[in-house]
């Protein structure tokens, strides 16, 4: 597919004082901004249940709502809604497309173990740095957008907020695609990278595979001849997989889980392992694919079988990236600090659309650390100027 970039950005830059009026718009509401994600904390939402997820999806359209934005879901049976917001915009164009996810990592009670509080200028939480800190700052940049042009945003804009992104985003790709084709450019609201809060501009995409080894069952004391050990031939297999590594390309693959045989007196007639692929470059994914699949047993009489694929193509910084990130830099001086960028190894929705030739800029939320971990935070005085170089940008896109 063609490759999409964005125009130039114009040479009309907002005047310093109206620059120092909007930065106070959001300083103004830091409180705000945090007592919202902290709200969202606390109505947990983890993947595997829709009926908390939903819980959050309603609340959030009721939000957009009351901005100006119409409010749809696209129904899931397995996974919670997906929450899709249109705001009309006062110019015509395609629109920039919000991209964000409201499921978490973690399972239902762990606010019990893990409570919200705020502590030494951070908000703590699970999910409260990935991502419910990204979209809070979605809700407020959009407010402001409406404050400064006579309630209403400068241009269209849609908000997709997906239940699956921590699952694979099996039942959102196909929407997530299909909105990004319509839009002139995706803002993903995925955490910051690093303590200074640098913007993503690449990410590996994601394989996932498994490997099952079939061999022969017999008595290890009795029969140890006759039998064929299934977990020999894996540990091979899972050597060979290793040689495969190569940093210089960005290319790695980690086995992660193993399980095999029955009992320690039991030569194992089954053995499996599962596999995560990381790769930089879309160019090197059928190559990858094909080697694994092409992994020959070391011992004849076992069975060798591989599946799995690449599920997450990478998201290059191509020039529409970059375009992006450039914009995005000028508007940071112009706010009073240096915004840096970053290549990472994890994977986001925003993989899926840059790899469509649409411009896609990730790492537009909060600021913090421990994601998925239990020290997951966000560092509150940083939430007024990430809304605010959102804002811009959705007017510059």
């Amino acid at each position: 597919m063609k490759k999409k970039v964005l125009k130039k950005p114009q040479s009309s830059q907002p005047a310093s004082s109206e620059t120092a009026n909007r930065q106070r718009f959001f300083a103004e509401r830091r409180d705000a901004i945090t007592e919202t994600i902290r709200q969202l904390v606390e109505i947990e939402s983890p993947s595997d249940n829709k009926t908390a997820v939903d819980q959050l999806g309603a609340l959030l359209a009721g939000r957009f709502e009351k901005i100006g934005g119409h409010a749809k879901f696209h129904r899931v049976q397995d996974f919670g809604d997906h929450l899709q917001v249109d705001f009309a915009g006062a110019r015509s164009g395609k629109p920039v497309l919000l991209l964000g996810h409201v499921d978490t990592v973690y399972p239902m009670g762990t606010l019990s173990t893990m409570p919200c509080r705020m502590a030494d200028g951070r908000l703590w939480g699970p999910g409260a740095l990935d991502m419910k800190s990204g979209i809070a700052v979605v809700l407020y940049a959009l407010e402001a957008l409406r404050a400064w042009h006579s309630d209403n945003v400068p241009r269209p804009v849609t908000v997709l907020l997906v239940s699956d992104e921590e699952v694979g985003s099996g039942s959102s790709r196909r929407i997530t695609e299909s909105l990004a084709r319509k839009s002139e450019a995706v803002l993903v609201l995925e955490p910051a990278y690093g303590m200074k809060g640098a913007l993503k501009t690449a990410r590996k995409g994601v394989g996932e595979y498994t490997i099952r080894v079939t061999g022969k069952a017999a008595h290890s004391g009795l029969d140890f001849d006759k039998g064929e050990s299934a977990i020999i031939e894996l540990a091979k297999q899972i050597t060979a997989i290793s040689r495969l590594v190569d940093l210089k390309r960005g290319l790695t693959l980690n086995v992660g889980m193993v399980s095999g045989g029955t009992r320690t007196n039991v030569i194992p007639a089954k053995a499996t392992a599962s596999l995560d692929v990381r790769v930089a470059r879309l160019k090197d994914v059928p190559g990858i694919d094909r080697q694994l699949k092409a992994l020959k047993p070391f011992n004849r009489k076992c069975k060798l079988e591989i599946t799995g694929a690449v599920n997450r193509p990478p998201l290059e910084r191509s020039a529409g990236v970059a375009m992006l990130y450039q914009k995005a830099s000028e508007i940071a001086k112009q706010l009073g600090w240096k915004l840096e960028e970053a290549s990472v190894g994890g994977a986001s929705d925003g993989n899926f659309t840059a790899a469509l030739g649409i411009p896609t800029l990730d790492g537009l939320g909060g600021v913090g650390e421990g994601a998925h971990a239990p020290h997951e935070s966000v560092i509150i005085s940083e939430l007024p100027r990430r809304a605010a170089l959102l804002a811009e940008l959705i007017e510059r896109a």
